[in-house]
């Protein structure tokens, strides 16, 4: 009999492309018989008889690395992992770059269309598990995340130890991050201003929204150039982290970024493979005093906006 811990003991399967086992916990209580009634009934979503070809190739396994018998009694608390089966992804045809990288941190200069850390069908091909398999560091982890669809520095720790450290960075808005972004260009809209609205996101929608009461969002808008074909490069400084906040507000504004598919009308994600007009969302700065070592970090994106720097393969969708 497996005995029972209160926390969870290292994975005993290596990761696969980068790419941790899952983990899972067996509840306190239950009415299963074994491990496998309770997985099947748990992964539902699997496919049918999925569950049960893992136990009969010893695909789950205990604590101990040894596979877990199919008919193996349930018991509550007991710790199982397992890798699950990775989707077909298409390959993101651009790199990720290394900006800055010593014994606790790395940051990247993440593509446009590229998820910075596994969840649903982008798993392997994500930022997280790239670094992992090219840096050779499995115990690298995300410290906070940028959405797939924006461009720029996300910030990754080294040791797991120290990962809590950089995260209250962010939580705690110690972190100065500025973006850059194409949108069209208002005369009327008068700049530079603060807008202020209460952002909600519902589990299920694709798009976040702005709703009446008390703002818990805030971003500072500059207009930094404009041009004569109607576009315009702006300086977007958020003061807090509200999920699509800087979208949001400025579609709210009347100058949505360009290639948004959800802001201001939802026209959902493109199929897989299309990388020909990339949300012109950057992130360009982070700038904080590193909370382990005390050292002053300024780093700043090398990445352009292609609607800004060429707007005729912007248009012909190259």
């Amino acid at each position: 009999m497996r005995r029972r811990s209160r926390s969870a003991p290292p994975a005993p399967l290596p990761q696969s492309r980068g790419v941790d086992p899952v983990r899972v916990r067996l509840p306190a209580d239950g009415t299963w018989a074994t491990v496998r009634e309770h997985l099947v009934e748990r992964l539902s979503g699997a496919a049918p008889g999925a569950v049960t070809e893992m136990f009969d190739q010893g695909r789950i396994v205990g604590a101990d690395g040894r596979p877990v018998a199919p008919q193996a009694p349930y018991e509550p608390g007991m710790f199982v992992w397992f890798h699950r089966e990775l989707p077909d992804e298409v390959p993101v045809p651009f790199p990720l770059e290394v900006v800055h990288r010593d014994e606790h941190l790395v940051v990247a200069d993440k593509p446009h269309f590229l998820a910075t850390t596994p969840r649903g069908t982008h798993v392997a091909e994500t930022a997280l598990a790239r670094l992992r398999r090219e840096l050779a560091l499995p115990a690298l982890g995300a410290a906070h995340r940028l959405d797939r669809l924006t461009a720029g520095l996300v910030l990754f720790t080294v040791r797991p130890e120290e990962r809590g450290a950089y995260q209250t960075l962010f939580r705690d808005r110690r972190v100065r991050k500025v973006y850059e972004a194409v949108a069209p260009y208002d005369p009327a809209l008068a700049l530079p201003r603060t807008v202020r609205s209460r952002i909600v996101k519902e589990r299920g929608e694709l798009a976040a929204r702005e709703v009446p009461g008390e703002p818990n969002a805030l971003t500072h808008v500059e207009l930094l150039a404009h041009r004569a074909d109607g576009l315009a490069r702006y300086r977007l400084t958020p003061a807090t982290g509200q999920t699509h906040q800087l979208r949001v507000h400025m579609s709210a504004l009347g100058v949505p970024i360009l290639g948004d598919p959800l802001y201001p009308v939802v026209t959902g994600p493109g199929p897989a493979g299309d990388f020909r007009r990339p949300l012109q969302l950057l992130a360009r700065e982070l700038e904080f005093t590193d909370p382990v070592t005390g050292a002053e970090h300024r780093l700043r994106s090398g990445r352009t906006l292609r609607a800004w720097e060429s707007p005729a393969a912007w248009d012909a969708g190259q």
